[in-house]
């Protein structure tokens, strides 16, 4: 096929080594095909100015704006020198600072009335927001050449703001836009014809064109709305594709058997199921009882009761003579579904032991940390069927592990499961076990039909009876240090009133961090100018905070810590302590923000809050008010009021529906990381694409996918999807969606 090689070659034939080097290395891309699908970010309207009151903090921006004033000034008794540049939109103002021997050419030509296109790092100095030393090109006529030759460039009416980096700035991505755009001519095009003429669409070579150098605001809906369907439709097919397969795979079915320990266990449950329960557990038992291997995805919110249908499922799978597999992402957690589990189950849980019930089962452990003695006979049990449950971390897919017969595999917060253990745990079966994957984080639909494409999807939305509200605050640490003081008050008249608290900090704060995190940087930091001092304070750290409260504002009570780093038996008997209601406050790192169950915790202050994400926020949170008393959840942040960090913890504060939270994560990080590093396949396959806002895209894409993929699974009758997809889906990256 002539059409594809030069969109194959590689950028450096055509742009010289040193782009492409920064290109590679910066922004990813390494071909023609590459870089043709690296869209502008927005258009900015020649002579238009660029809104500068509502700039991001700390991005990387390129704005169109007019100089106001410029001077010079010195510090360190006239030894330092620095130009101040004020930039105006009509609006607002921004400030450029550039020091020492910098600031000489930008001197001479950033003289008031210019208008110039400038790229640089939004920080706040003196609550005033700043660009130090951008990068700039000037747009207005000048002698200088490169000015005329940006505006001839740019010659179209709208100037495209590339996504850039600090190493190459919008306009020199502009310029190397122009080098490939000739090949855009030869994109082969992936759509079906008689789907491009039925919805009316542009030609991919004209939509490539219009989408790099768009001469009306028409021109660039049309290319997006093209460019929007080939990235929902071509990942569509490749989820179907994988569906399709998943269906031709053998497994055993696990019917429900009639009085065995799932009747038994039902029995003695001292609640009635909710509605959601009941329903999504007969999805998973109709799943069960096909012979192809079940793909479920189980969202459920904090306290929804997921572990519950778990367990059910799993139970059913031993009554069908199978074994089941439950994997966590630490071991505290491994730790606790252990102990909840065998609780729930009670004499249930003790097949083949005295006192045990004759339905019963044994359920063992397996984690990394366990005696040599006690891992021989968790082993032992699992190969001799023995033990029909096993609870683990990633210590499960050893080579050494053998199942006698595994039916069953129930992953517990997926994100954190890597890809290969999936699949090394899918070859433990005599055939693919069914699988059932869990997950705290509500995941918006789209998310979870792009992500989780090749799973059905299961949603608790119910809260369980006797769940309490939980009150959130933030505590603007800097502006009002009262409110932190205050908050402390609360813990401890949470504590007199015989509840628990947690207080989670984003850093352990021992030594070997300190080494691995900021690894010699403190060695070779270099002096910085006054200016630059604006530096952010490392993240506060769980030994430091602990500290402090046992010797100020909770002095008297018992505070302890709880951290990845500690040996496994001293983080057990913190928590069983802290579950024992011996210990008032516990200051821990993320560690506790999965799977953690302590009722009588009623309070939790997060100190950095806006160092978490929304929905790691919303996870921690979940941890409190799970008792009877309602719960107290406090967001301390020295965040500047009008950051983005801010409105994120308001957003946080005003709603406790973690579907309503993960869309405003969405929107906010857009879609930087929700398809998290383990999509990267798919990730760096989506562009155009945001996946919160083209629901509609991505519902009509899915549907046609599924059409084509039925009546045509290898796509024979269409070449052209097939090159695009081996594209999309190199050996890796089907991987990556295989086992993601």
């Amino acid at each position: 096929m002539e059409g594809v090689s030069s969109l194959d070659e590689p950028l450096k034939k055509l742009l010289g080594g040193a782009t492409a080097k920064v290109m590679a290395e910066h922004l990813d891309l390494h071909t023609v095909g590459d870089l043709l699908h690296h869209y502008p970010r927005r258009y900015e309207e020649r002579g238009k100015l660029t809104a500068l009151t509502d700039l991001p903090l700390d991005e990387h921006v390129t704005v169109v704006a007019q100089v106001a004033d410029a001077r010079i000034l010195t510090f360190n008794n006239g030894r330092g020198k620095r130009l101040e540049v004020t930039l105006t939109d009509g609006s607002g103002r921004l400030q450029l600072v550039f020091f020492g021997h910098g600031v000489h050419k930008p001197h001479k030509e950033l003289l008031p009335g210019r208008q110039a296109m400038f790229a640089g790092k939004v920080s706040v100095f003196n609550r005033k927001m700043q660009l130090a030393h951008p990068t700039y090109q000037l747009l207005d006529a000048s002698d200088a050449d490169e000015a005329s030759e940006a505006v001839d460039a740019f010659a179209g009416r709208l100037l495209p703001i590339y996504p850039a980096c600090k190493q190459l700035d919008s306009w020199r991505i502009a310029k190397a836009v122009d080098a490939v755009l000739p090949s855009a001519r030869d994109a082969v095009d992936p759509l079906p014809a008689s789907l491009r003429e039925g919805r009316g669409f542009t030609p991919l070579p004209e939509a490539l064109l219009k989408v790099h150098r768009p001469q009306t605001r028409a021109d660039v809906e049309d290319a997006k709305a093209r460019l929007k369907w080939d990235e929902a439709f071509v990942l569509q097919v490749a989820l179907a594709r994988r569906r399709y397969a998943d269906t031709q795979l053998p497994a055993a079915a696990r019917r429900r058997v009639a009085d065995g320990l799932l009747d038994a266990f039902d029995a003695k449950l001292p609640f009635t199921l909710t509605e959601g329960q009941e329903k999504v557990s007969k999805e998973i038992f109709d799943d069960l009882a096909t012979e192809h291997p079940m793909h479920r995805l189980l969202q459920g919110e904090v306290g929804s009761g997921k572990t519950m249908v778990a367990l059910r499922a799993m139970l059913a799978v031993v009554d069908a003579g199978g074994q089941a597999a439950m994997l966590a992402p630490t071991e505290v957690l491994a730790q606790q579904h252990h102990r909840s589990i065998t609780e729930m189950m009670g004499e249930l849980a003790e097949g083949g032991m005295l006192g045990g019930s004759d339905r019963g089962t044994k359920v063992v452990l397996l984690t990394g940390s366990m005696g040599a003695a006690a891992r021989r006979q968790a082993l032992l049990d699992l190969v001799t069927g023995e033990a029909g449950i096993v609870i683990g971390t990633h210590a499960l897919i050893e080579d050494k592990v053998r199942f006698h017969d595994l039916g069953l595999v129930v992953v517990d917060e997926q994100h954190r499961f890597g890809v290969e253990q999936r699949d090394a745990l899918r070859s433990k079966g005599k055939q693919p076990p069914h699988l059932l994957v869990m997950t705290a984080t509500p995941i918006p639909r789209t998310v979870a039909m792009t992500v989780f494409g090749d799973l059905e999807t299961s949603v608790l939305d119910q809260l369980p009876a006797g769940r309490s509200p939980i009150a959130s605050h933030v505590v603007p640490a800097k502006d009002k240090p009262h409110f932190l003081a205050r908050a402390w008050e609360r813990v401890a008249e949470e504590v007199e009133n015989g509840h628990q608290a947690y207080v989670v900090c984003p850093r352990i704060g021992d030594d070997a961090e300190e080494a691995e995190g900021q690894g010699g940087k403190k060695a070779k930091a270099k002096k910085a100018a006054p200016e630059e001092d604006g530096e952010k304070r490392p993240p506060l750290a769980v030994l430091e905070i602990a500290d402090e409260l046992r010797r100020g504002a909770l002095a008297g009570l018992t505070v302890e810590v709880l951290h990845g780093r500690m040996h496994p038996d001293e983080k057990d008997d913190v928590m069983r302590r802290f579950a024992a209601g011996d210990v008032d406050v516990l200051v821990a790192t993320t560690v506790i923000e999965v799977g953690v169950n302590v009722p009588n915790a009623t309070a939790m202050v997060i100190m950095d809050a806006d160092r978490f994400g929304v929905s790691q926020l919303h996870q921690l949170r979940g941890r409190v008010g799970r008792g009877s008393a309602p719960g107290l959840c406090l967001l301390v942040s020295e965040a500047h009021e009008a950051s983005p960090a801010r409105a994120r913890l308001s957003a946080v504060a005003a709603t406790l529906d973690g579907f309503e939270l993960s869309r405003i994560d969405l929107e906010q990080r857009r879609e930087g990381d929700v398809l998290g590093q383990a999509q990267s396949g798919v990730r760096s396959s989506l562009r155009m694409l945001t996946v919160i806002d083209d629901e509609e895209v991505i519902a009509a894409a899915r549907e046609e996918a599924v059409a084509i993929v039925a009546a045509d699974p290898e796509l024979e009758r269409l070449p052209e999807l097939r090159t695009v997809l081996a594209a999309l889906l190199d050996k890796e990256r089907e991987e990556y969606l295989d086992k993601g």
